[in-house]
């Protein structure tokens, strides 16, 4: 997201959501180092029924130029994804330079993880891989150029298509941040009924600590015949 709301989320009307479209950002591009057969995980907040793409390609580490070079096509980088349960949404092997795509179907916290299982990393690379990666959530996975030539949009027409992409997607981060919103309003529920009772426990055992500290210096003072 460009921005941090503050407060609690609300719905807002389409001339808001229009402009708050403009300033929505969905791709991430970033780029890391890995060794062999090192696996690296990233985690993206997605909303349900939302569509991702991923791009990579992959650097070699060349110890005679020191530089970094494209890798040879026989370098393999597996892909996985797991959604907020744990389930695997996507798992495949790729090439050194490969793209990838999966729609969530779950609302939350999705674990993208990559990994080289390719020994010739060792050999050629000295063990050093660098790794860009490109994840784009979304209306942003959308290739308008390749929509518009397919159903013979105008430039307007594409705008129009491209708005209400956008707000479909705000729309979707809305239900999902009210979504968050529930589930930690039933936790904090549930911690605050959790320490009422163990507050009421805490105070039944001081209770009965107490009586029974007096029960028994009453029988020691009746014993000793001080009482």
């Amino acid at each position: 997201m460009a921005g941090v709301w503050a407060g609690r989320p609300r719905l807002m009307g389409r001339p808001a959501l229009l402009l708050l479209a403009l300033c929505v950002a969905g791709a991430r591009g970033l780029y890391f180092h890995i060794g062999e057969t090192e696996k690296r995980c990233f985690i993206e907040e997605i909303p349900d029924e939302t569509m991702v793409i991923g791009n990579y390609r992959t650097q070699m580490w060349d110890k005679q130029k020191e530089v970094f070079l494209p890798s040879t096509p026989g370098l393999g980088m597996h892909v996985e994804v797991k959604d907020p349960e744990g389930k695997v949404v996507l798992s495949r092997q790729y090439g050194s330079e490969g793209r990838f795509t999966f729609t969530s179907h779950t609302p939350g916290d999705h674990q993208i993880c990559l990994h080289s299982n390719s020994t010739r990393m060792a050999l050629f690379a000295g063990g050093r891989l660098r790794v860009h990666l490109d994840i784009q959530v979304g209306e942003h996975a959308n290739n308008y150029p390749e929509i518009a030539a397919k159903d013979k949009l105008t430039e307007l027409q594409l705008r129009a298509r491209q708005l209400l992409d956008q707000v479909e997607q705000i729309q979707k981060e809305q239900d999902y941040q009210r979504y968050r919103e529930e589930r930690f309003r039933l936790t904090s529920e549930s911690t605050n009924q959790r320490v009422l009772w163990w507050s009421i426990a805490q105070t039944v055992i001081l209770i009965l600590t107490g009586i029974w500290q007096m029960r028994h210096l009453k029988s020691f003072f009746e014993a000793k015949k001080l009482v």
